[in-house]
């Protein structure tokens, strides 16, 4: 069982907060943070994955962050509030506010996103992992195939009945966000801003895994991004979207790439 955590808040720079969990104590190696998927949060897709516990057995520190409009963080229902790049600013706030000059950075999904973004700019990022993405990130027409996927999650979130909710891409998001008891108009806020598809890969010199489920429809080819990303390896694990994080050998491959000497 993980130990729990201890959690502090951190404002971004339009004030809204997003909390941060830690674990573990500064060791060898430098702490590992870990950015959630869309609708997700900390617990849901690193502790209950166990992948906090991996890390936690291989003597790193952890850093979990709640990206805002999910989680405990604070939850406005202004699509201006929303965005990748916000959410990567949050984090490189919260590595400011606690002090560290290197870190480890793991993001799945929309976290992928956010990962990328954060590595392409903050040369703390010793060592980036980018889960459940693939070449839809970087081939002609998934800017706007994500852009179209987006806008129809907005209007999954926001119907008045889960039953409502017919498009097979979208059900399991509403699903889950039910079962959270999400804020489901923040959410569907973050899925009406504009889209942040947009990240100079080739600037990012930290050592890149991509890491990705055999049958995940979102991270289809993950060989195509890892060739837009400079020395990056791929990684391919059982599961689907849902399912590859909760795959034994996902933490693993994750907890010993992250464990290697810069």
């Amino acid at each position: 069982m993980t130990v729990p955590a201890t959690r502090l808040r951190v404002p971004g720079a339009d004030g809204v907060e997003v909390a941060v969990h830690r674990w573990g104590a500064p060791g060898d190696l430098p702490p590992v943070y870990l950015q959630h998927g869309f609708v997700a949060d900390t617990r849901l897709n690193w502790v209950g994955t166990g992948t906090v516990g991996v890390l936690l057995s291989a003597g790193r520190e952890v850093v979990g962050v709640d990206a805002r409009g999910h989680g405990h963080s604070d939850k406005p229902h202004d699509p201006a509030a929303y965005g990748e790049r916000r959410m990567a600013d949050d984090l490189r706030r919260v590595a400011d506010a606690l002090g560290h000059d290197s870190f480890d950075l793991a993001g799945y999904s929309m976290g992928a996103t956010v990962a990328m973004l954060t590595a392409a700019t903050d040369r703390r990022v010793r060592r980036l992992v980018v889960g459940g993405a693939g070449a839809p990130f970087v081939e002609p027409g998934g800017a706007e195939r994500h852009t179209a996927l987006m806008a129809r999650l907005a209007a999954a979130l926001e119907a008045a009945d889960a039953a409502d909710v017919r498009d097979p891409a979208t059900v399991d998001f509403r699903r889950m966000a039910d079962a959270l008891a999400a804020d489901r108009q923040a959410l569907a806020a973050h899925a009406r801003a504009v889209p942040t598809r947009e990240v100079d890969l080739a600037v990012i010199t930290a050592p890149t895994l991509v890491l990705a489920g055999e049958a995940d429809p979102l991270a289809v080819r993950p060989e195509a991004l890892a060739a837009a990303i400079p020395g990056a390896r791929v990684a391919v694990v059982p599961g689907d979207h849902s399912t590859a994080l909760r795959t034994p050998a996902f933490a693993a491959a994750l907890a010993g790439f992250l464990g290697e000497a810069a």
